[in-house]
């Protein structure tokens, strides 16, 4: 490797790294992971590493990511502007986001919103890239990213890095590659995963001088809810095994609100999990056709389309309402304010609330006042089929059936960070917090008839309109009959041929295929009705 230049020695005079954080510069892995708790400085130590990366070889390029544009300039970019004086580096392009560093090295500052995005760094090549909040990113970009990992110049030793606290949508395969020491599923060529090549150098608060003794932003993380305390204060990387909607996607099933025009005349609902101690979630949807014109930074017309439901339309969630304290008939005027002048068709409220928890009246009829008297419809019970409602929530969004804006910030937070019950893998393990998955689940749930969501048809092969099926009740599998659909036998156990059908790896698919597959060798094996006589 070759050795620091004057240069770089020189950052020392604007960066004196922690203990921790110089652990994590000294290591030399090809691929490193700094973090764990919150608030031990990894976002500073990712950028000086770049910096450090780039004063050591001359004319090198290096890469900075988070996962959304408002991310990348409230963390890193704050951090260049703030911290690096401007006579470290000859120029900054403001448009670009392209430094320029006095020895002829470049740092570029990107993101990666959505999933192909990473495509758009195909040909390039960079001696260091750094992601922050690792876990943001999906397997796919990182191992892309790992193929832009190489500097021509000689002697140069190209490697990447990450920092991330426990949690998000890629926990499960950072969490794999650093602390298990394993190939994720997914990994391709699980054979060539060299432990060596990952180092792990995880972090605490108390390793932040500036942190360590500061009681109130301990009291702030004690205060959180169970998981997230044990992710953010202690690093505890077992705290989101089992994560549910492995599936769901920053970019992929998120999208920006002023993106979608809704047509007023496409049919609309609202969801509510009622609460007083924990908050209330309240969420409104809309029926949408399939194919959604939504803009990105790329494109300004990038064509989106999934045939996933029975009539071809999806579910979008545009609109978030999450606050505790508030009573019935506050909230239901919260409601009110916000749904404006849309034609809602349909209010359903989770069935605790229907029960009389005053003298007065119970919690619906308090809300269904207030919102019959602003020609908004009375509650309705919701549906709260937990394993049949989680099911269909999986299978939206593995089908692209279902969109979140990205002014949905709870529920977006939310979905990540569930993970199975322990004693139930169908079902989710109950968590402060999970407030605004139940609303959403009652949301596609019940008003999911509305959306017409069933049948997949160019996913399983049937056409559910037209051969006159009905739409689906949560978690019920899809019909499959196709002349693709499998076949079964007589004389082999019905296990047996179902399990060597089934290559998905996952519990929640393998259930939901599994479901299927029964229910149409129910079909195939029924005994044929003897023809009559004349």
């Amino acid at each position: 490797m070759p050795r620091l230049s004057k240069s770089t020695l020189w950052i020392s005079d604007w960066y004196k790294p922690f203990p921790r954080q110089q652990e994590f510069h000294e290591s030399e892995a090809k691929y490193r992971l700094f973090g764990g708790a919150a608030g031990p400085g990894k976002t500073k130590a990712l950028l000086w590493e770049a910096i450090r990366q780039a004063h050591r070889v001359s004319g090198s390029d290096s890469l900075l990511l988070r996962r959304t544009y408002p991310e990348l300039e409230s963390s890193l970019l704050a951090y260049f502007r703030r911290d690096v004086p401007r006579t470290l580096y000859g120029s900054y392009n403001e448009e670009k986001h392209i430094v320029t560093w006095l020895n002829g090295s470049t740092t570029r500052f990107g993101y990666c919103r959505n999933e192909n995005d990473v495509y758009q760094y195909q040909g390039a090549e960079f001696l260091f890239i750094g992601l922050d909040e690792l876990t943001h990113f999906t397997l796919k970009q990182w191992q892309f990213l790992t193929s832009r990992n190489r500097c021509p110049v000689p002697r140069s030793f190209a490697c990447m890095a990450g920092a991330s606290n426990p949690g998000n949508i890629g926990h499960a395969w950072v969490k794999a590659l650093w602390v298990d020491h394993a190939p994720p599923p997914g990994y391709e060529r699980p054979e060539l995963y060299d432990e060596r090549d990952y180092d792990f150098i995880r972090a605490k608060l108390a390793d932040n001088p500036i942190y360590a003794n500061d009681a109130a932003y301990h009291r702030t993380l004690e205060a959180l809810p169970e998981h997230l305390r044990r992710a953010f204060l202690e690093g505890d990387w077992n705290v989101f095994a089992g994560q549910y909607f492995d599936v769901f996607e920053f970019g992929r099933h998120t999208v920006r609100a002023e993106a979608l025009r809704l047509e007023p005349w496409w049919p609309r609902w609202i969801s509510i999990d009622w609460g007083f101690q924990h908050p209330s979630a309240v969420y409104w949807h809309c029926a949408i056709p399939q194919a959604v014109t939504r803009a990105t930074p790329q494109s300004e017309n990038a064509f989106h389309e999934s045939p996933v439901t029975s009539h071809e339309s999806r579910i979008v969630t545009y609109r978030e309402f999450v606050q505790s304290g508030l009573s019935p008939r506050m909230l239901a005027q919260g409601i009110v304010e916000r749904s404006g002048r849309e034609r809602i068709s349909d209010v359903f409220l989770s069935p605790d609330a229907f029960a009389h928890r005053t003298s007065e009246a119970s919690i619906a009829e308090q809300l269904g006042e207030v919102l019959a008297a602003s020609g908004l419809p009375r509650p309705a019970l919701a549906d709260d089929d937990r394993i049949g409602g989680w099911q269909l929530m999986y299978q939206l969004l593995e089908s692209d059936a279902w969109l979140v804006t990205e002014n949905c910030a709870k529920l977006i937070d939310c979905l990540p960070q569930l993970v199975r019950d322990d004693r139930r893998v169908e079902d989710i393990r109950k968590v402060d917090g999970d407030d605004p998955a139940d609303a959403a689940r009652y949301g596609l749930v019940s008003g999911g008839r509305l959306a017409g969501v069933g049948a997949a048809p160019s996913r399983y092969g049937g056409d559910a309109v037209h051969s006159g099926q009905t739409p689906l009740r949560a978690g019920q599998p899809p019909p499959l009959n196709s002349p693709g659909a499998p076949r079964f036998v007589t004389g082999m156990p019905l296990g047996e041929q179902i399990a060597r059908q089934i290559s998905a790896t996952d519990p929640t698919s393998r259930a939901i295929h599994s479901q299927r597959l029964e229910s149409e060798a129910r079909k195939q094996l029924r005994p044929k009705p003897l023809p009559r006589r004349r």
